[in-house]
């Protein structure tokens, strides 16, 4: 039983704490982390781009530790606010990563850096993004990594609860469902989806290990976008779930990476438990209570 005051034990701030993965990393301390106090921000706490704000609420609180969430991660609002985004993406982590210039510091990135020519990236590839959003993603990294105290996690598509019930993919993919949508989902595009709660593990115990630098943490299986669908959908049939298939070579919209998945061992390495897979999860929870 952990009897230290909470006075005394050091403070982490995570931010993006109203999104997926900060929410789940936010509830996990206390499990993962019991000797640290943590304070989840969110857009209602202060504007991460408000640089003065930000300066003075860490002078207030003096975190030991940062694990940066936060991002604007919509690739059609990236695309057309470029300036906003390059802000909130880039900016603000390279300004957070000067306050938290002595203390480590957590960014959480993307597979998206990636142009998916190949799959099972390893930390040794070189970025090559497609998209606005992915290139703030991989310049802010580069910003992070300068600093030897400080890491940065490339992660996936994700899935569990979120506070609004619209981030996990089973959560969009639900909503698209009751709205009678028959969701297409390609056949070509592969990503290693990894489930919160799982994340939020690993990113305490990366925190803990203090072993900085660039990792990757994802699932254990590379499923298509179409196979993922299908698994959440043999998972939860009371959703009515309506699956098209469709391929990349039929598609003409904004560019699409085919293949970002992710060779964890590096950090796998350093973990106390194995990194899971997407249908794992989904059997596993659909035998907890709700």
């Amino acid at each position: 039983m952990n009897d230290t005051p909470d006075d005394t034990k050091p403070l982490a701030w995570i931010t993006g704490a109203g999104g997926l993965i900060g929410s789940h990393i936010v509830r996990a301390a206390a499990v993962h982390a019991p000797n640290w106090r943590v304070r989840g921000l969110t857009r209602s706490d202060f504007d991460l781009s408000d640089f003065p704000e930000v300066q003075r609420q860490f002078e207030a609180d003096l975190p030991q530790l940062v694990i940066h969430c936060a991002a604007m991660s919509d690739p059609t609002v990236c695309e057309t606010q470029h300036t906003l985004t390059r802000l909130v993406n880039r900016e603000a982590t390279f300004y957070l990563s000067g306050l938290a210039q002595d203390i480590p510091m957590i960014f959480i990135s993307s597979d998206l850096v990636f142009d998916g020519k190949h799959g099972n990236y390893t930390e040794q590839d070189e970025p090559s993004p497609l998209t606005f959003y992915a290139r703030t993603k991989a310049e802010a990294e580069a910003l992070v990594l300068a600093n030897l105290l400080h890491s940065v996690v490339r992660t996936t598509l994700t899935a569990g609860k979120s506070p609004n019930s619209d981030r996990g993919i089973e959560e969009q993919l639900r909503l698209r469902w009751a709205k009678g949508d028959t969701v297409k989902l390609f056949i070509d595009e592969y990503r290693c989806p990894i489930p919160a709660e799982v994340t939020a593990r690993g990113i305490w115990e990366l925190a803990l290990a203090k072993r900085p630098g660039l990792y990757h943490l994802a699932g254990s299986q590379r499923l298509s976008r179409l196979e993922i669908g299908q698994a959440i959908a043999e998972s939860h049939p009371e959703w009515n779930p309506k699956i098209e298939s469709c391929s990349l070579r039929d598609y003409d919209g904004p560019p699409r990476a085919p293949d970002t998945s992710l060779d964890c061992g590096k950090l796998q390495q350093i973990l106390s438990f194995p990194l899971t897979g997407l249908r794992e999860w989904l059997v596993s929870s659909a035998t907890q209570p709700a």
